[in-house]
C-alpha cells in the first residue's frame, strides 16, 4: 500500500455555523476535521456533525489551496455527510473497500486531512448505540485512537477506503482501558449515496426524534439531558429519569429503546413512556419530531 498517494485523497473540512444554529451550543460554531475524496469532480466524505447547519465550509488538499464547499447532505442514520468541492481540488478519488469482509485484528490506517496516518488494528466490529438517538448494528472499532478522529479515513491493506472516523471512546478489557476510535463502515454508504446526491436526504420517512441524551446504566435508560425545546423537554422528560417502558414494552437497554422509539412510526407519532423518577413511576406522552425540522438548512452556492 502507498500511503503517501492515498493520502492525497484525504483532505480537511472546516466549516462555520451560525450561533443560533441548533447545534451550535453542543457542537460549536467553529468545526474542523477531515474528509475523503470520492469522486473526481470534489465530492467529499466526512462525519456529519462538521457540516450540520454550516453556513460556510471549506476543502483543504495536501498543495494547501483553501476551496469553498457546499454542504450537500447529512444522512441521520449512518452518520456520513457529503460536501462537494465549488472548485478544482485536482485530486484522486479513493475506492471504496469491502468492511463486511474486514476482520478482527485486521491491520488498517487511519488518517486525516493534515498527512498523519496511524497503524492500527480492528479491535472490534459490534453494535454501537450512541446517546443522541443513534445507532449502529455494526460499527468499527480500532486501536490505538487517533488524535484527529473525526472524518478521518480507515483504511485497509489493500488501499481502500473502509469508514470514517467518527469517536473516540475507551474500550476496557483484561482490567486495562484504552483509547480506541468508532467508524462508520463504508458499506453504509453505497445503498444511500444516489438519494443524498439528488435530494440531499434519503428517501424514506424520517424516524420519530425525542431530541434525548441517554446512557446506559445495568440495562437501565437514563435520562441525562434533553435539547431544549425538543419533544423531550416539551413534555417534561427530566435529567436523571430512567426510561423503562415505551407503549407497555419494557426497555432493555439504549439500543432496545431506540429500535422500539423507531417501530412507533414514522416523525410526529405519539410515544407513550413510562419513567422512573426518583423511585415513583409516571407515564409521560412524548410528540415526537422530525429531527431535521429543528436545523438550519444549507444555503444553496
Amino acid at each position: 500500500m502507498n500511503i503517501n498517494s492515498i493520502l492525497r485523497s484525504v483532505v480537511t473540512v472546516r466549516s462555520s455555523i451560525p450561533e443560533d444554529a441548533f447545534t451550535a451550543a453542543t457542537l460549536g460554531t467553529q468545526r474542523e476535521g477531515s474528509g475523503v475524496v470520492i469522486r473526481e469532480d470534489g465530492l467529499v466524505l466526512t462525519i456529519g456533525y462538521l457540516i450540520t447547519e454550516a453556513e460556510d465550509v471549506w476543502v483543504t488538499g495536501d498543495d494547501g489551496l483553501l476551496v469553498p464547499a457546499h454542504a450537500l447532505a447529512y444522512d441521520q442514520e449512518t452518520g456520513f455527510g457529503l460536501v462537494q468541492a465549488l472548485g478544482q481540488l485536482g485530486l484522486p478519488a479513493l475506492d471504496f473497500g469491502d468492511a463486511a469482509e474486514a476482520k478482527l485484528g485486521d491491520p488498517v490506517v487511519l488518517a486525516d486531512g493534515i498527512g498523519r496516518a496511524i497503524e492500527a488494528n480492528i479491535v472490534a466490529k459490534q453494535e454501537f448505540a450512541g446517546y443522541w438517538e443513534y445507532l449502529l448494528d455494526e460499527a468499527i472499532f480500532i486501536a490505538p485512537a487517533h488524535p484527529s478522529w473525526g472524518g478521518a479515513a480507515l483504511i485497509g491493506q489493500d488501499g481502500k477506503l473502509l469508514g470514517i472516523g467518527s469517536l473516540r471512546l475507551q474500550m476496557s478489557w483484561n482490567g486495562e482501558s484504552a483509547d480506541i476510535n468508532m467508524v462508520v463502515p463504508i458499506n453504509l454508504l453505497p445503498p444511500i449515496l444516489d438519494d443524498l446526491l439528488t435530494r440531499g436526504q434519503v428517501t424514506k420517512p424520517p424516524r420519530p426524534w425525542l431530541g434525548v441524551f441517554s446512557a446506559e446504566s445495568n440495562g437501565d435508560v437514563v435520562v441525562m439531558s434533553v435539547a431544549e425545546g425538543g419533544p423531550a423537554a416539551q413534555a417534561g422528560l427530566h435529567q436523571g429519569d430512567v426510561i423503562s417502558d415505551i407503549r407497555d414494552e419494557e426497555v432493555d437497554g439504549l439500543a432496545d429503546f431506540y429500535r422500539k422509539l423507531w417501530t412507533s412510526g414514522p416523525a410526529g407519532v405519539e410515544i407513550p413512556m413510562r419513567v422512573v423518577r426518583a423511585g415513583r413511576e409516571t407515564w409521560l406522552r412524548v410528540k415526537s419530531a422530525d429531527r431535521r425540522s429543528f436545523l438550519k438548512k444549507p444555503q444553496l452556492q
